[in-house]
């Protein structure tokens, strides 16, 4: 991970980013550096992460998972996302960052990393290292930009793929509008999950627009707070260039968002 500190006025708060690429490779400029020149300009600490993705032909065939992908059928990008935002919190005070005010936010696949770590934070992944793995791994805050994975037609796409087939359970009884927007059955969203944004376009052709539509309509039933922008035209990695399509004004919205929920200054 790399630390990147606020210019002009601290805000205290901090963004663990997670680039995108498919859990096979990391855009970590376009999703990763550009970002974080964005956030530290607006007076946040930014932590990128460059989690683990070796692809499955790089991976050992000794290893106990095929290769990098959506956790569960490979946790090692969750653990690195688990360990940093652990690693975050235990050095608040050193990088003058409020505890209470240490969020995530990813592309892509690192939009479902957003959600899996929203949703699983209490449990551990990996032996405990050291003292820092005494400290909380859930976000205060979380926003997801075209995220993947979370449907649960996305989820039944990621059981065909490498090297590991697995079956998706089902809910019982879905009638097809509601397996339309059905969520990704190993997000466990509770009421304890991070309050979220979520900004996908229509036309995504890469991910499409019911993995958003389903981690809001569960966020909504748990209780969260969620704030969800659609718009009809955008496309897919879009990141932080401006285009003429207004989805690419986002980062305005994602600021307007953190100052309500009281992570920045409004």
């Amino acid at each position: 991970m790399t630390v990147y500190s606020p210019e002009g006025k601290n805000t205290g708060a901090a963004v663990v980013v997670f680039p995108g690429g498919g859990y096979e490779d990391l855009a970590i400029d376009l999703e990763g550096t550009e970002v974080c020149d964005w956030l530290t300009s607006r007076g946040i600490t930014c932590v990128l992460l460059k989690y683990r993705v070796p692809g499955e032909g790089l991976y050992p065939k000794s290893a106990p998972y095929p290769k990098s992908g959506p956790y569960p059928e490979s946790p090692i990008a969750l653990e690195d996302a688990q360990r940093t935002t652990r690693l975050v919190r235990f050095r608040a005070a050193e990088w003058h960052i409020d505890p209470h005010k240490i969020g995530v936010l990813g592309f892509s696949a690192g939009g479902h990393l957003v959600a899996a770590i929203s949703t699983h934070f209490d449990k551990r992944l990996y032996p405990a290292v050291d003292a820092a793995d005494k400290e909380s791994c859930r976000a205060d805050f979380a926003v997801a930009i075209y995220p993947g994975h979370l449907s649960i037609s996305a989820a039944e796409w990621d059981a065909n793929q490498g090297a590991k087939r697995f079956v998706v359970s089902h809910p019982d009884h879905l009638s097809i509008v509601d397996e339309s927007v059905a969520l990704n059955p190993d997000l466990h969203v509770t009421s304890q999950a991070s309050p979220t944004f979520l900004l996908q376009a229509e036309d995504d052709p890469v991910d499409g627009v019911e993995n958003s539509l389903a981690y809001y309509a569960a966020l909504k039933k748990s209780g969260v707070p969620v704030e969800m922008h659609l718009y009809a035209q955008g496309g897919h990695a879009f990141e932080l260039r401006r285009t003429k399509f207004p989805v690419t004004g986002w980062p305005q919205l994602v600021e307007t968002w953190l100052g309500t929920i009281g992570m920045i200054p409004e």
